[in-house]
């Protein structure tokens, strides 16, 4: 008997304490100010239910009365904003000074980058970064494609994805390399080239789920190494055109000033890199509305991988002219797109661009907004992510102060909510 009564007590215990709980049907969140993609707010609120943003505002003009089964989260000391937006991510690559490039596309299998991917994803979704543009699987196929499945299906937690699939190269430009011409080895990167060729491929990626196409405007194939041109404006533009058709865009890795001439004249949406932009070429970009990922993260650690001792030893010429292109580009009034080219540097860190892009000479009301509502704009989601305002997905983030005194604080991010759901 007693054994009986013990056990009832127990599952009694069990009702009330699981049976009988209710899970919010929303939030009312309560930061001490709040960026909504442009401005910052004071004494704002923000309510929440189910996937939504469905108000937001002054408290005295936001009622609440309604919402008695919501829970409040008060975010004392806190600025909530939209959730972060990375422009340039590779969530199936990991730093180089782990394994080199050449090592990972043909030593490391295909299970073990996805096995690293699904860890990589989780730490952009928990550094605040909830959604990521992918532009290139780098060896890996339709890894990408798998991968944002995984996520949307609620397998795996991660941002949402914006997906690449193989970026298209010109045959013989791209790598790994090194090795005797009668070797063939795996790309890291889909070959195409001319009419027929170019717009194969293209539908090809596009039917397999690729969601943006990326192309490598340019690439180290020059006289001695140097970047030089791959397609030519022709091929360019008709790469453009069949991927316009479908409503999608192309993204072009471009760091000469040719290979960036051809592709902002083609029509591409964003140019990747730009390190060798000139004022002119700037100009063009801001006249034909293309904008600029700068991945000034990327080239800061590759160099301190190759022995650079930031701080203490004077910056390599590589970085001081990262800086006056980026400076040019500032005084040309091109719009930034927030991208760090993440991957080649650790996921989980992708604030580290958005600093960098204030120690370049950025505001860092320029920052927030390049990194919510600008790149939400650029990549087609302005009516979905990248904004506080109602009717929009419920993608939010705080962080301890105000990012607009220290940009630093979203390195240190407090709370992640994607799509409703607190992570």
């Amino acid at each position: 008997m007693k054994c009986k009564i013990s056990f009832l007590t127990f599952f009694f215990f069990l009702i009330f304490q699981f049976g009988f709980s209710q899970t919010p049907s929303g939030y009312i969140l309560k930061p001490d100010r709040v960026f909504d993609g442009e401005k910052i707010h004071n004494d704002w609120i923000v309510i929440v239910k189910e996937n939504k943003i469905i108000a937001c505002g002054n408290e005295k003009q936001v009622s609440v009365k309604n919402f008695s089964d919501f829970q409040i989260k008060n975010l004392k000391g806190q600025t909530l904003l939209p959730g972060l937006i990375e422009g340039h991510s590779h969530l199936l690559l990991h730093p180089y000074n782990e394994t080199g490039w050449n090592d990972q596309v043909l030593k490391e299998s295909e299970a073990e980058r996805v096995v690293r991917a699904t860890v990589a994803a989780r730490k952009t979704l928990e550094a605040g970064f909830t959604t990521v543009r992918d532009l290139g699987s780098e060896g890996a196929g339709y890894a990408d494609v798998g991968l944002k499945t995984s996520i949307e299906k609620g397998i795996i937690p991660g941002p949402r994805m914006i997906v690449a699939g193989k970026a298209i190269v010109t045959t013989g430009s791209y790598g790994p390399k090194g090795f005797a011409p009668h070797v063939r080895v795996p790309l890291g990167a889909e070959e195409a080239d001319g009419v027929d060729d170019l717009t194969k491929v293209v539908r090809d990626q596009i039917g397999k789920g690729a969601d943006v196409i990326k192309v490598y405007a340019d690439y180290r194939w020059g006289a001695f190494g140097k970047a030089a041109p791959t397609f030519t404006l022709e091929e360019l533009k008709l790469i453009v055109a069949i991927t316009e058709s479908s409503g999608r865009k192309v993204v072009a890795h471009a760091a000469s000033e040719e290979g960036m001439r051809r592709a902002i004249l083609a029509g591409v949406s964003t140019i990747e890199h730009g390190d060798a932009g000139t004022l002119e070429i700037f100009q063009l970009m801001e006249k034909y509305d293309v904008a600029l990922c700068p991945t000034l993260a990327a080239g800061d650690a590759i160099m301190q991988y190759r022995g650079w001792k930031k701080g203490i030893e004077d910056e390599p010429e590589r970085i001081k002219n990262k800086k006056k292109s980026f400076k040019m580009a500032l005084d040309a009034n091109v719009k930034i797109c927030a991208g760090g080219d993440v991957g080649v540097y650790t996921h989980g860190t992708n604030a580290r661009e958005l600093v960098m892009m204030v120690e370049y000479g950025m505001t860092p009301l320029a920052v927030l907004q390049s990194a919510t509502s600008l790149n939400a704009d650029i990549f087609q989601m302005g009516d979905k992510i990248g904004k506080v305002k109602k009717g929009l997905l419920a993608d939010l983030i705080s962080v301890e102060g105000n990012p607009l005194e220290d940009i630093r604080v979203l390195e240190k991010v407090k709370m992640v909510m994607k799509d409703g759901v607190i992570y």
